[in-house]
């Protein structure tokens, strides 16, 4: 949520009540609910549901709510407070890592002069083709740019596979097995690759991490592994070709030795 002109208060549920000024954004974790309002104790007017639809808080349809033009809505076109929303839908272990290490609420000062936010303003009210490419790109943009604030912040507590990312030794070693987990990686082999001894790549490695090599491969290899089982048509030994294990019953037993329940039970839960 980004702040185009005016202010707002967010008030989660589960954290402080937060006021966001001209050019502010806020990462909201769900599916927990929150109220954003003008004032903390201003009562609600409107639920918005999942789908954008509002009803009032005794559940009546408010159908005007959707009629002030192409992803507009609200009370009045001219109102005092104009806010950008977009929401991702996650569902998946790989995004999981980044949301454990979120609080609820998440604020960044923008100041005025946000270019994504003023472009993206520009653009969300647009119905050109490839319009919704052009938003998903942008917000994209404008969550890494959050992200990457909030986190070099002392107080942020990022985690340590973020923080090793920037490492000139760990950062490559780190893209190398998430762009390509299948391959047969060795601790050797990976320092081989970064340019540095075995040893030195397993101390830097586990010192910034927190996690030696291995460990934390296994570990991203299950989560792709839980991710693509969801996938229709999957199976447990395409999926194991994918993330680098040899055989299926390879990938079932690292699966559940992680996870507590195997591939099979694991892809029946989560249907």
């Amino acid at each position: 949520m980004a702040v185009v002109r005016g202010e707002a208060w967010i008030l989660p549920d589960a954290a402080e009540a937060v006021r966001l000024g001209r050019g502010d954004v806020a990462i909201i974790r769900g599916p927990d609910p929150y109220t954003v309002a003008d004032d903390p104790a201003t009562p609600p007017q409107a639920v918005i549901h999942p789908g954008q639809r509002c009803t009032t808080p005794e559940g009546e349809e408010l159908a005007r709510m959707s009629e002030l033009g192409v992803r507009t809505w609200g009370t009045s076109p001219e109102g005092a407070t104009v806010l950008l929303t977009g929401t991702y839908q996650m569902h998946g272990e790989v995004s999981r890592r980044l949301l454990r290490a979120l609080p609820a609420l998440v604020t960044v000062a923008g100041g005025d002069d946000s270019p994504l936010i003023a472009l993206l303003a520009q653009e969300v009210v647009k119905d050109d083709p490839g319009q919704e490419a052009v938003l998903d790109r942008l917000l994209d943009l404008l969550l890494i740019a959050t992200l990457r604030t909030w986190f070099a912040r002392p107080e942020a507590g990022a985690p340590g596979w973020y923080r090793a990312s920037g490492d000139p030794v760990v950062g490559p070693a780190l893209r190398m097995l998430h762009h390509d987990p299948a391959r047969a990686w060795t601790v050797a082999s990976l320092a081989e690759a970064t340019g540095v001894s075995r040893a030195a790549l397993a101390r830097r490695f586990n010192a910034l991490v927190g996690e030696p090599p291995m460990s934390f491969l296994a570990g991203w290899r299950i989560a792709l592994a839980a991710d693509l089982l969801r996938e229709p048509g999957a199976t447990v030994g395409s999926v194991a070709e994918q993330v680098g294990y040899s055989t299926p019953y390879a990938l079932s037993t690292a699966f559940k030795r992680r996870r507590g329940v195997s591939p099979q039970q694991y892809r029946r839960a989560a249907a």
